[in-house]
């Protein structure tokens, strides 16, 4: 008899808890195993299966036998990996191919007997959890949220963190192939037809779209490899509305063999890349998207995102996981939101949204100390830039990482963020990095030094203001550094005792 592991459930998941999800799709079957539950848990395994159980559908209303074995042996490796890694939590969810096959029950049936118990998402709950997934990678969406699956197209129009108007299609990318051979414009009239008799006939206009969904990813990473985008991180991807359009001539007269040559793009996917393209170009005609933004985030993290209380909901994503990580590899646990609000006095300008990532690269600005003395900087671009982060766009990445490189003693502009930012972008990142120069020279990191002393702002001079036991940690190192911040600032430097 095989172990059974038990559903999630959210009043029995300590945030420490090894949790996990599977999530059997029309297209693919995931797992994904997590630490805990909070804002940003730690992945701590992620494995995908392109199973195609959804494959034929359309044609023979069955699950494709040949996928079903391919799905067993899948979900039976992943329960036994749930096993070994002391996973004694786990939500395994099913979506549209198990939904609409006319062997589906049986299907989940052979799954229970490995030993998980599944939860069938009806339409609406798929698409449920697809926008609080959406809200858990970008907090501040406003728009539409389309999921796309390999059975099913789920549309939602989500605003300050409210689900509104949710609905579930039939158009799953397996099933557009069928749907277009009809002839030009079918896949239109079809899309037009499904939201008229849904209620959607007349949404809201001129929204962005938020992309859900492993073939729309696919889709973003071609238009990044036409654009050369130097930076291969899809989540909040962004693409003008007409780009749809765009890919799906370029798609049409493309030899499927150059498809191999774009990274980040499998067999399975390249093989329905102008089916997915051409729905999101019938969608964006008929929402008439003001831009296209891609959320790595979906059904799964929907899931983890459902747990959560109210309280931790409404806390920053980027801010939460900067703090843990910045503890893991920093020096002093303490040290990251003592520099934040040492530097912020200089900063009382800036808008909301770079003050949000000012205080992400405070709470990173130990993350060098372990590396090599000669690679710290580096150590510092790498992690803001390339980290796995949600909640920030390339802009944001790379403004992080300039600022830790410039903390961390980098000169020059790495040609990645050069790309990425404006020269306003770039010299604020600076200004970040040399107030933090400044604070970790003069503090070496430890509490009592910062809490003791202060800088401000007073008229055109940049005064550091330490108590008088403090005063002689204002040394050579530090007064150059000071110098060189306030001359960043458009200031003159002082020190003074208080």
């Amino acid at each position: 008899m095989s172990l059974r592991i038990p559903l999630l459930r959210a009043a029995a998941n300590p945030e420490g808890d090894r949790m996990a999800i599977i999530d059997i799709g029309s297209n693919s079957i995931r797992l994904v195993v997590y630490q805990g539950t909070g804002r940003a848990p730690l992945i701590l395994f992620n494995e995908k299966v392109m199973a195609g159980l959804g494959r034929g559908m359309a044609e023979t209303g069955r699950l494709d036998p040949e996928a079903v074995l391919r799905a067993e042996s899948a979900l039976t490796r992943f329960h036994a990996i749930l096993i070994d890694m002391g996973v004694a939590r786990v939500r395994t969810v099913a979506t549209a191919a198990a939904r609409d096959a006319a062997n589906g029950q049986e299907f989940l049936d052979r799954v229970a007997r490995i030993g998980l118990e599944v939860e069938l998402l009806s339409g609406e709950q798929e698409a449920q959890m697809a926008a609080l997934g959406t809200f858990a990678g970008i907090p501040d969406a406003d728009g539409i949220v389309g999921d796309l699956g390999g059975g099913s197209l789920e549309l939602v129009r989500v605003s300050k963190g409210q689900v509104r108007d949710r609905v579930s299609f039939p158009l799953g990318v397996l099933r557009i192939a069928a749907i277009r051979a009809k002839g030009r414009g079918a896949l239109t009239r079809r899309l037009t037809n499904l939201m008229a008799r849904s209620g959607w006939g007349k949404p809201d206009k001129g929204l962005p779209l938020y992309l859900v969904g492993g073939s729309w990813r696919a889709v973003a990473r071609f238009h990044m490899y036409q654009a050369d985008w130097p930076l291969p991180i899809v989540h909040q991807y962004t693409m003008p509305a007409g780009a749809a359009q765009t890919l799906v001539r370029t798609l049409s007269h493309l030899d499927p063999k150059k498809l191999r040559e774009v990274p980040g793009i499998s067999s399975t996917r390249a093989a329905n890349l102008l089916d997915a393209a051409s729905l999101l170009s019938a969608l964006v005609g008929r929402l008439q998207s003001s831009e296209l933004i891609v959320s790595s985030y979906g059904v799964r993290e929907g899931l983890l995102y459902d747990l959560l209380s109210p309280e931790v909901r409404a806390t920053d994503p980027l801010i939460c996981a900067a703090r843990e990580e910045g503890a893991r590899q920093g020096r002093f646990p303490e040290h990251g939101d003592l520099v934040a609000d040492w530097i912020a006095p200089m900063f009382t300008a800036e808008g909301p949204a770079d003050a949000r990532l000012r205080h992400a690269v405070a709470l990173l600005a130990d993350v060098g100390w372990r590396a090599h003395p000669d690679l710290r900087a580096e150590r510092g671009l790498d992690i803001a830039l390339r980290g796995n982060w949600v909640g920030v766009d390339a802009r944001g990445r790379a403004m992080m990482g300039h600022a830790l490189w410039v903390s961390f003693g980098g000169t020059g502009v790495d040609p990645i963020v050069v790309r990425l930012c404006t020269p306003a972008d770039l010299a604020q990142a600076e200004r970040w990095g040399n107030a933090l120069r400044v604070a970790q020279r003069l503090s070496g990191g430890s509490a009592p030094t910062l809490q003791a002393s202060a800088v401000v702002v007073q008229g055109d001079t940049l005064e550091l203001r330490l108590q008088p036991d403090h005063a002689t940690l204002y040394g050579e190192v530090v007064e150059r550094r000071h110098k060189r911040l306030a001359q960043s600032l458009g200031l003159r430097a002082r020190c003074v005792t208080v």
